[in-house]
């Protein structure tokens, strides 16, 4: 069985998820519509203004060219000096200039724009201090020329107040798409969190829990009702299973015991009080071991079912890890040394954690054990002069509790080790020895029902098996 991928430590972003994308996108696409039509509108009310202004300014050229061809040039002149008079000292909007053959200025109420000291029809130009106008140029007799303008500083007023008016009202809209598409994407992390956090807790061996289901019976809540009725039908299939299997493994554990205990007293003791044969005492011994590798077998399931289903996550407790590991590697010590195996262990630091001082004794313990049968150098390894050794070692950081325990062995390559994990598997290099294919898997579940993980490493030579704690089993202690 593999393992389940450790929940999330990171939050998510609300500036990652799919409402605050949909937001910023719908508020993106509006805002260009917007500014399309804006851009458009000011477009065409420029344009109908200056339309405006030039028709007057036409109509105005053609009735002083009429005064003219009527009058010549001193009743242009006379007609001009009575427009150009501005009534209450107000700023003329009519503007006017005259200029000879010589480019000398002759009357008007501006001067004469620089813009049109070239022959030119008319166009727009700046006049005074900072004022703005638009005009159109008539020849007068031989060589003279008329300036007909009008001042257009009021029409840019308001071609500017639209523009800012434009520009607050775009902002106005980006702000509210922005905080439309952040509250939107708190929303929708908020009833996420809730489903996250309730597969969390499930995938930690509570299989009580259910998803939260509101009243307002939206798209959520028809989504975790399906998730509940799953959750329950799983529970119902898990528990049938698990009643099973608790079953079967009493059934067959109780015959198991009384055919060891009767092959235990016939081994000692013949019938009416005769020692048994020879043969007959190397039968007995054989159908014992076979009893208690059975016998293990059916521990180790039944061990393995309890630690998924957390029924003994209760039983933690306050105690040093440091002190655990030292007790289990001084154990090992003598029976490393015994086989002819080197076994390294650095003095473990003293640290609390509130744990289950069993398990992980007896997950060190497993880890040991198969770095004895499996850690022995072979193969080129071996020709090469390194020794079996075990290295037992305690890591404690703010980030982490590591347990490792590393051999000089052939290891397991990479796209085998998930594998390795899993109940009854035995590898090929592992058939030849006596074992039930179920001390990782074991050590797996402690590892989960503890919050934390466990990994297989190359050692180079050998393999390195890290059992990772939570750091929560530290802040925890005693409480």
């Amino acid at each position: 069985m593999s393992q389940l991928p450790p929940p999330l430590t990171v939050k998510p972003s609300v500036w990652l998820t799919s409402s605050f994308r949909t937001a910023a996108v719908l508020s993106a696409v509006f805002m260009g519509v917007a500014a399309v039509i804006v851009a458009a509108l000011f477009w065409q009310t420029n344009a109908l203004i200056s339309a405006q202004t030039l028709n007057v300014l036409a109509a105005e050229r053609a009735d002083l060219q009429r005064v003219v061809r009527s009058g010549g040039l001193e009743a242009l002149l006379q007609t001009i000096a009575g427009r150009i008079a501005a009534p209450d000292g107000g700023r003329p909007v009519a503007l006017y200039a005259i200029i000879n053959g010589h480019n000398e200025f002759v009357v008007g109420n501006i001067q004469w724009p620089k813009e049109f000291d070239d022959i030119s029809p008319g166009g727009s130009f700046r006049y005074g201090p900072s004022q703005h106008g638009v005009g159109l140029v008539m020849p007068v007799g031989d060589s003279s020329r008329l300036l007909v303008a009008r001042n257009i500083d009021e029409q840019r007023a308001i071609l500017d107040h639209l523009r800012s008016n434009f520009l607050w009202g775009f902002g106005t809209l980006s702000l509210l798409g922005v905080g439309a598409g952040v509250l939107a994407g708190l929303h929708l992390l908020r009833r996420i969190a809730t489903i996250t956090d309730t597969a969390d807790t499930i995938m930690a061996g509570d299989f009580s829990r259910r998803v939260p289901v509101s009243d307002r019976a939206d798209e959520f809540d028809h989504l975790s009702n399906r998730l509940n009725g799953m959750l329950e039908r799983i529970g119902q299939l898990m528990g049938g299973l698990k009643e099973v299997s608790d079953n079967i493994a009493h059934d067959l554990k109780t015959p198991l015991n009384r055919l060891r205990n009767r092959a235990e007293a016939a081994l000692r003791e013949g019938p009416s009080g005769v020692k048994a044969p020879a043969h007959h005492k190397a039968a007995l011994e054989r159908v014992i071991e076979d009893a208690d590798e059975l016998i293990k077998t059916f521990n180790a399931l039944l061990l393995i079912a309890r630690l998924e289903a957390g029924s003994i996550a209760d039983s933690f407790e306050a105690f040093d890890l440091g002190a655990l590991v030292a007790d289990v590697g001084e154990l090992y010590q003598a029976v490393a040394e015994d086989a002819g195996v080197t076994f390294k262990m650095a003095q473990p630091a003293s640290v609390m954690v509130r744990a289950n001082r069993q398990l992980i004794g007896q997950a060190l313990a497993n880890l040991i054990d198969n770095a004895m049968k499996y850690g022995v150098p072979t193969g080129d390894a071996e020709s090469s002069g390194i020794k079996p050794e075990i290295t037992l070692a305690l890591s404690v950081t703010t980030e982490v509790i590591e347990l490792s325990v590393a051999d000089r062995g052939p290891g397991i390559p990479a796209a085998d080790r998930e594998r390795a994990l899993r109940r009854f598997v035995r590898l090929d290099q592992s058939r030849s020895k006596p074992g039930t294919g179920l001390g990782l898997s074991l050590v797996a579940a402690v590892a989960r029902l503890h919050g934390g993980t466990m990994r297989l490493e190359d050692h180079a030579p050998g393999l390195r098996i890290v059992l990772a704690l939570d750091p929560a089993a530290v802040r925890n202690a005693g409480h």
